[in-house]
């Protein structure tokens, strides 16, 4: 069952390759979740956690916020950066005066547009090999 909550949050999306992270950003200490699982058990890599908690560290508000994200597409990477810049979108709207300059400076709220590139017919199923010319 789904833990839903009624208490006051701040909303953000965050993108990232094929990745969509949406993030419900709450006062407090609790659980962090993602797609209904606990944070830490979501993403096993130490790496990963450590990039999506960046946010928090950098604005030094590690324990007083938890969220629930929901996030659709992609891999791993793909997901905690989505995470990563939708977290730090909610810490900007909660309070912009402060935050703001912090999260810039270290580029966190740069959108980061990279998508794969896509493959091209008569490639050979490869998105930049050509056909070999001949020798002679």
């Amino acid at each position: 069952m789904p833990k839903t909550s009624t208490k006051k949050y701040i909303y953000a999306l965050g993108r990232r390759k094929s990745s969509v992270a949406t993030v419900k950003l709450f006062n407090g200490k609790d659980e962090s979740l993602v797609n209904t699982k606990v944070f830490e058990k979501y993403f096993p890599t130490g790496r990963h956690i450590q990039s999506v908690l960046k946010p928090f560290v950098i604005t030094d508000t590690v324990g007083k916020f938890y969220f629930e994200a929901k996030i659709v597409g992609g891999g791993k990477t793909g997901q905690s950066q989505a995470l990563q810049l939708a977290i730090s979108r909610a810490l900007d709207k909660k309070d912009s005066q402060n935050f703001h300059s912090l999260l810039k400076k270290e580029k966190l709220l740069t959108v980061d547009s990279r998508v794969r590139q896509r493959r091209m017919i008569g490639t050979g199923g490869k998105s930049r090999r050509q056909k070999q010319s001949p020798k002679r």
